[in-house]
């Protein structure tokens, strides 16, 4: 059985969710955040780099989330969630599962950063990497018009990885969807899913560190 490292507020949310999306059977071992939003240490005995996520599977530790979707969809859920090379939609589901992380949440967390360094906030680079985060944003809600979900008509591990920014992610960084409609439409399918409203219940944000 797999045994998931969940941190509080944190993209863990994301393999409790896929867990649960695939009936698989699984374990969560909660971590609450030090005072200053970091990780614990007891989570650096787990991970050298004590980041969540990490599971355990068998001898096996994995992190990193895209890792960890990836490797239970092939590993356990006879590639349930993720499409054939052979499928037409094939490269938007790559291509999206890997946004999350290598482009989405890559600047998004660079714009948090420079939002909490007080010499930073108010200048040329964070209004620049501001306007290159509305690009993106709405460069995600054109893509999304195409719907209903990111690799088209099936849900997929992808959605697994794109929610995170749109959710918790502004716990951290407070943003408005209010111009994006597509995202804001998406979000609602999303919500309408019982395993995503069971993996809130048992792993989404209990507060906001700002």
């Amino acid at each position: 059985m797999i045994t998931v490292y969940h941190l509080e507020t944190s993209r863990s949310e994301r393999i409790v969710w896929l867990m649960e999306e695939l009936a698989l059977p699984y374990k969560m071992e909660v971590f609450p955040r030090e005072p200053n939003g970091a990780a614990p240490p007891p989570f650096k005995e787990i991970h050298a780099l004590g980041r969540a996520p990490a599971i355990r599977d068998g001898d096996t530790v994995l992190a990193e989330s895209g890792a960890i979707v990836d490797y239970v969809v092939h590993r356990h859920a006879r590639g349930r969630l993720a499409l054939e090379p052979s499928d037409p939609a094939y490269a938007r589901y790559i291509y999206w599962l890997h946004f999350a992380e290598g482009s989405l949440m890559s600047l998004l967390l660079i714009v948090l950063v420079l939002s909490r360094v007080k010499e930073a906030s108010a200048s040329p680079v964070a209004a620049r990497m501001r306007e290159r985060m509305s690009q993106m944003l709405a460069f995600v809600d054109r893509e999304l018009g195409a719907g209903p979900w990111f690799a088209g008509e099936a849900f997929t591990a992808a959605d697994v990885m794109m929610v995170f920014p749109f959710t918790t992610l502004r716990h951290f960084l407070d943003y408005d969807l209010g111009p994006h409609a597509h995202i804001q439409a998406y979000l609602k399918r999303i919500e309408a899913r019982p395993a995503y409203r069971k993996a809130v219940a048992l792993a989404g944000p209990r507060k906001r560190y700002i």
